[in-house]
């Protein structure tokens, strides 16, 4: 089953349960999800659904931080909750460790010399699996 054939039957699931909360963040997806749909003009693959859900994911990050910095407790639970359950149809995201072995592996290869390069790799290795400012950080260290 195709992952938005997944959170159309999650959000039908939240509906029949009355789960307000997981309903209005799966009714967000399926937004963006048709959205991305009608931009692209065919059918969603699982990797462009993982790529907008990813896009969603980051949103949420990037809310809880400066809902933090203005010190809004009651909107970081919010889109802490909203990040766990958008997480959830997400692939396992990749360690600090194992970033660091692949940039490692890329290194010893020897076909790419500077930071751009060893990104463009790394980042088409992993594909989504990862945050990019980790990434980056790490082939800084590395290099």
């Amino acid at each position: 089953m195709a992952k938005t054939d997944v959170i159309k039957a999650e959000l039908n699931k939240a509906l029949k349960a009355r789960q307000a909360d997981k309903v209005s963040t799966l009714r967000m997806l399926v937004a963006a999800l048709h959205n991305s749909w009608i931009a692209k003009g065919q059918t969603l693959t699982d990797t462009d659904a993982e790529t907008v859900l990813g896009k969603e994911a980051k949103k949420r990050q990037e809310a809880i931080e400066m809902y933090k910095q203005a010190n809004r407790p009651e909107l970081v639970e919010k889109e802490t909750k909203e990040l766990e359950l958008i997480q959830a149809y997400l692939p396992k995201q990749l360690s600090a460790a194992e970033i660091k072995q692949l940039v490692e592996k890329i290194k010893q290869s020897g076909e790419v010399h500077d930071f751009g390069e060893v990104m463009a790799k790394v980042m088409g290795e992993i594909k989504g699996r990862a945050d990019g400012k980790l990434v980056a950080e790490i082939v800084k260290q590395e290099l």
